[in-house]
């Protein structure tokens, strides 16, 4: 694996337990059954930023995304799988690095027709693609899974803002959640280890959302560099 700079080291060990962002729940419900979930075969979450963004009236914080989400979708159809929805997703980590929170906007694509090996490889190509030191990915899997290791946690009622100053304020939140995003509609998204759903449930809680609302889909969770 290639060196990175030392603030996109940080800014991926920030991310490593928050994603960016997933795909769209619009009926509340609480936690998913065992063996049925509403949530697409794969996802990725994924973007083609490489800098730290630190202010967040930054105007690269506007962009849609629009030609990076066709070539990504491009890049899933090549290798043999199929692209659903994608979603933009406005992104709050914390930086141990620089000691601070870091802003990205990313977006979330759907994969359908996929298995674990193919899942990876397309998110190694999309790494490697945009210089990404790595990439996100869920696969939707039953909760009783002995491959479940992970959760994604959706909940509206979130903004930005209150996401960044939330997990400015609460060091276990950083050092363990590391950061999350929110839709543009205010569904905060969070990626995190299966053991930590009880740190994220206080979290979400504390941000003022009603966890009642909260959509909690099992899977497992990979971060896949541009160089395997």
């Amino acid at each position: 694996m290639k060196n990175a700079d030392p603030g996109r080291r940080a800014r991926l060990l920030a991310s490593t337990v928050a994603a960016l962002l997933l795909g769209v729940v619009s009926a509340p419900s609480t936690y998913a059954g065992p063996d049925v979930q509403d949530c697409p075969a794969a996802e990725v979450f994924a973007t083609d930023n490489t800098a730290i963004i630190t202010d967040p009236d930054d105007p690269r914080l506007d962009t849609r995304l629009t030609r990076f989400g066709h070539e990504v979708r491009r890049i899933i159809r090549a290798h043999g799988a199929r692209p659903g929805g994608s979603e933009l997703l406005d992104g709050v980590f914390w930086s141990e690095e620089l000691r601070q929170a870091t802003y990205e906007r990313s977006r979330e694509f759907d994969v359908e027709g996929v298995g674990r090996e193919g899942l990876h490889h397309i998110a190694g190509v999309i790494a490697k693609q945009y210089d990404q030191e790595a990439v996100l990915t869920f696969r939707c899997l039953p909760r009783t899974s002995p491959e479940t290791d992970a959760v994604e946690i959706e909940v509206p009622g979130v903004r930005v803002s209150g996401l960044r100053e939330a997990l400015v304020a609460d060091p276990e939140a950083r050092d363990k959640l590391g950061g999350g995003s929110v839709t543009l509609d205010g569904r905060l998204v969070l990626v995190a280890p299966v053991d930590d759903l009880p740190l994220a449930r206080r979290f979400t809680t504390a941000l003022g959302a009603d966890w009642d609302q909260a959509q909690v889909r099992y899977g497992d969770r990979e971060f896949v560099t541009g160089t395997e």
